[in-house]
């Protein structure tokens, strides 16, 4: 029966100019769909830069043009599929158009997105950060890679790395620079001195000691660190249990949420929700199913009663 059959998807997102279809042709001129199998490439938005048909027709891919977002619906995917039976499908989605349109509604069932790539021209993303930062956010959402090219020798990689990350933990990401060529090494400098044995964790510091500390726990395992932080409290936690958090803005001020890592103290209790405290703690690895293997958890020391930060949300760039 037709919509049976699972279809792998590898889906380029990314704005205007941002080099999608430049990436896609470096994934099949290094061998990545020469397997023979037949793939269809959905073009939902033509650049500067067009895929010579004989690179496509070399490696067993037709290529259809989807100009209008109206035209490209699940019905019309199940009509593609139908007519071009292929073996796995390469979307370059419009940088303008819904992703969550995409996966929700347009994507039919039975076609799997296996890996999202998102592409940044590094010469126009302050731009776009500025004045387009939710629909940028949106990609680095739901993306697996993120690779930042045309990159200057002055630009901001690590504040850059660090907005991905603050909207997308697991996904990975790539700085390449003008030549093409991959920046190694990518060197992130903490405020403070991370082989320390005791870490004081200054207010506006917050953000970044949180992403750090989710990317490389073991870093910080048996080490004591101090800071502010507002009580969180849920049904679900244990009584000596709760997150000293902060407000975080990922992406607009529509887009606040609470970030950190739970606490036991033995008097956790005593400390009303919201109130703001002032943390010693020790980190600890624990293994959970619902993480899916070892995670941070922090054991109080000591927690006292502090006044709020000068600004109390924290921000990632």
């Amino acid at each position: 029966m037709f919509g049976k059959k699972e279809i792998p998807v590898y889906l380029f997102t990314g704005l205007l100019e941002s080099g999608k279809t430049t990436c896609i042709q470096e994934v099949i001129e290094e061998g990545n769909f020469s397997d023979g199998a037949k793939t269809l490439f959905l073009m939902c938005e033509e650049g500067e830069h067009e895929i010579d048909d004989p690179l496509l027709m070399e490696n067993r891919i037709s290529a259809v043009v989807i100009e209008d977002s109206d035209e490209f619906t699940e019905d019309a995917c199940k009509k593609l599929q139908e007519k071009y039976k292929p073996d796995r499908i390469v979307i370059e989605y419009n940088g303008m158009w819904d992703m969550e349109e995409l996966f929700g509604e347009i994507l039919p069932e039975n076609w799997f997105v296996v890996q999202t790539f998102t592409t940044v021209n590094a010469q126009t993303y302050q731009v776009y950060s500025n004045n387009m930062k939710p629909l940028l956010m949106a990609h680095f959402q739901m993306s697996d890679l993120v690779i930042f090219n045309r990159c200057a020798d002055d630009f901001d990689k690590p504040s850059a790395r660090r907005s991905v990350k603050a909207i997308n933990r697991r996904a990975q990401v790539l700085f390449e620079a003008e030549d093409g060529s991959v920046v190694s090494n990518l060197d992130e400098t903490l405020p403070y001195d991370i082989n320390a044995a005791s870490i004081f964790i200054e207010d506006d510091d917050f953000g970044l000691w949180y992403l750090d500390m989710s990317e490389h726990p073991e870093r910080y395992v048996g080490k004591t660190i101090t800071f502010k932080g507002q009580v969180y409290r849920s049904r679900t936690y244990p009584k000596d249990a709760f997150v000293p958090a902060r407000k975080a803005m990922t992406c607009c001020e529509d887009d606040i949420a609470k970030i950190g890592f739970m606490c036991h103290y033995p008097d956790a209790s005593q400390y009303a929700a919201d109130s703001w405290v002032s943390v010693t703690v020790k980190v600890k690895m624990q293994k959970s199913r619902k993480h899916e293997g070892e995670f941070p958890v922090l054991y109080a020391d000591s927690v006292e009663p502090a006044e709020p930060p000068e600004e109390e949300v924290v921000y990632f760039g």
